[in-house]
């Protein structure tokens, strides 16, 4: 295909069931045990659907249990539906394990920061709860059967090669595509974009002026600690060549570099904050720094590698972000304070002991992008004209917090002083994600819902590429395919309403309400009152666009001013007035809502009269 541009990427058919083995029936097939599946996996099993979820790696997880300990959100109120409960379940196991007031609870940061182990350990738990869904782990996409006769054209199988097993056909009446690839979409023949889109394509400021087949650096999440009986010391890495990491030295000695491992920046490696429990820490790439981990550029091939291109991308990460370590930790050229500061830290002995304690998979932050019916853009994320509020998205299925962000597409310069290239961090308001983006445009594909390889440009996909979020719409993907197979129709006819009921009652926002949160008795109402557009209009746009909340430690802040309900707060006559015509816009009668006192009588009162209210 060409990079950057929409194409047709090859079905990959079969005439003949997998030798040996009879096909595999399920009625939700997901593909990828990212977050972002096994949140479509639960939301579809508690709705009693039979799940197969298949993860081509080890365990299910994703990130999440491959180093990512640090998630991206913003705010706590920005967290909901499966996320959230997954955070609440990882408090749960440290309160049960070290007791409720230890330091270990303390440092897990409300449960949202635990480690690799603690967090496979509750998300398998989650998942064995479970009977309706059965797992295959270690077992990757060969290839679809693609049925498009009757006039429509939909997935009727897929093909896997366990791991050591002959090949296995799985037919599903839903598919949903979880992988951070979009394997299974590219597959099935569903239109795909790689690449950054040009500026005048959209209109998007961030994006480049031409568009060109660059996706965002990859690395590895590498969980250390410097607790010494709990610290293992890295290894020369396969392929290890010292001069490669000589250009190091000149920086050290210069004072370009502060340090080895750094909060914030100034460092080789950032050591997030706060910490994790029990002394660990969750590396990252240094954003704007001299000293990279990521490494755009070499990652463009992954996207559509081969499994033997992806694994030769692997290796030459695991040489540049091990590799380092190693070097700074061993090699006499290297200054002495910094060789001292580098020896103090170690992979942990209880995290990835089964691959040498490194992470299984690489952080791929972007990769294929479906094109789909609603392309989510940086315009997605900004604000409404005149409000405090962003663009308002009636048919939203999630929201998120965090704006788009970018740890480079390219690299000028040398490796070890150059600079990254397309890199960005914008500041945005909480934004609501339509339907739209999990969705292959009519004809495509009418079985099929993406997550994860979801429909949005390059920046608005670096809006949407995080945990939290990918989890949110992986929850609306497994109760949308529910929705399908209980209606007996495409995916893109699901009743978004009533998709959006069930996502508020299993407690998923769709909009960002700062002071109702999920699991408050209004919770439902609000968020059904605020996604219909109720919440826009009461407060201005800030002095500065996406203003936050007051900072609580590195990268989390207080809630966004100005996105409460305040559900005490008395009715004015222009509110009173604007809040009865979408009443009335919604055919509900008005009669009943003209003496309400309060925002928080209207709304509960509204909710009371809508057709499919509590």
């Amino acid at each position: 295909m060409l990079r950057g541009r929409f194409a047709w990427a090859t079905a990959l058919l079969w005439l003949s069931p997998a030798t040996g083995a009879e096909p595999i029936e399920a009625q939700v097939l997901v593909y990828g045990g990212t977050p972002s599946g096994i949140a479509s996996a639960l939301a579809a099993a508690d709705s009693g659907r039979a799940v197969l979820l298949v993860e081509p790696y080890s365990h299910v997880g994703g990130m999440t249990t491959n180093g990512l300990s640090h998630p991206d959100f913003r705010t706590f109120e920005g967290l909901s539906g499966t996320y959230l409960a997954f955070t609440r379940r990882v408090l749960d196991h440290l309160s049960a394990t070290f007791g409720a007031g230890s330091p270990e609870v303390a440092a897990s940061f409300r449960g949202t920061h635990a480690g690799p182990g603690i967090n496979r350990l509750v998300f398998e738990r989650m998942i064995a709860e479970r009977p309706g869904i059965e797992v295959r782990a270690r077992t990757r996409l060969i290839g679809v059967e693609v049925d498009e006769s009757g006039g429509s054209r939909r997935i009727a199988a897929a093909r896997f090669g366990p791991e050591g097993d002959g090949p296995i056909d799985v037919r599903a009446r839903v598919f949903i595509d979880a992988s951070y690839e979009g394997d299974l979409m590219a597959a099935a023949g569903v239109p795909y974009r790689v690449g950054r889109e040009g500026r005048a394509e959209y209109g998007e400021p961030l994006a480049p002026e031409e568009a060109d087949g660059q996706v965002q650096g990859y690395n590895f999440r590498l969980t250390i600690t410097d607790v010494p009986e709990d610290r293992v010391p890295p290894l020369e890495p396969p392929g290890y060549r010292r001069e490669e990491f000589e250009g190091l030295v000149p920086l050290l000695e210069s004072g370009a570099l502060d340090s080895v491992f750094c909060p914030s920046r100034g460092g080789v490696y950032k050591a997030q904050i706060p910490p994790l429990p029990r002394g660990k820490r969750d590396i990252n790439d240094v954003s704007r720094e001299v000293v990279r981990l990521s490494l755009p550029g070499l990652n463009d091939a992954w996207p559509e590698g081969d499994a033997e291109t992806r694994r030769a991308i692997f290796d030459a990460h695991v040489r540049h972000n091990v590799g380092m370590l190693y070097f700074l930790q061993t090699d006499p050229a290297v200054p002495a304070r910094f060789r001292e500061e580098a020896r103090r830290w170690g992979f942990c002995r209880d995290e990835h002991p089964e691959h040498g304690h490194l992470p299984e998979q690489i952080y791929v932050r972007e990769a294929r992008r479906m094109a789909g019916r609603h392309v989510f853009t940086e315009h997605d994320t900004g604000h409404a004209p005149g409000d405090a509020r962003s663009v308002p998205r009636p048919d939203a299925i999630a929201c998120g917090d965090y704006g788009p962000n970018c740890h480079g597409t390219s690299h000028e310069g040398p490796r070890f002083g150059g600079r990254h290239s397309g890199e960005f961090y914008k500041q945005v308001p909480p934004y609501q994600i339509p339907f739209g983006v999990l969705l292959p445009r009519d004809g495509d594909c009418d079985n099929l819902l993406v997550p994860v390889a979801c429909s949005a440009s390059h920046v608005g996909f670096c809006a949407l590429r995080l945990e939290p979020i990918w989890a949110s719409m992986g929850q609306a993907s497994g109760l949308a395919a529910h929705l399908a197979i209980r209606d007996g129709v495409p995916v893109g006819e699901v009743p978004v309403p009533e998709l959006q009921r069930l996502l508020h009652a299993a407690e998923s926002a769709t909009i960002y309400v700062s002071d109702v949160p999920p699991g408050a008795p209004d919770f439902a109402a609000v968020q059904w009152w605020g996604t219909l557009g109720g919440l826009h209009g009461l407060a201005p746009v800030p002095g500065t666009p996406g203003q936050r909340g007051e900072n609580i430690v590195g990268q989390y802040y207080e809630a966004f001013p100005n996105h409460a309900a305040g559900l005490d707060e008395p009715m004015d006559d222009g509110l009173r007035r604007r809040w009865l015509a979408l009443a009335s816009g919604l055919g509900l009668p008005t009669g009943p809502l003209l003496d309400a006192a309060s925002r928080g009588e209207f709304i509960r009162g509204a909710f009371a009269l809508a057709p499919d209210g509590p």
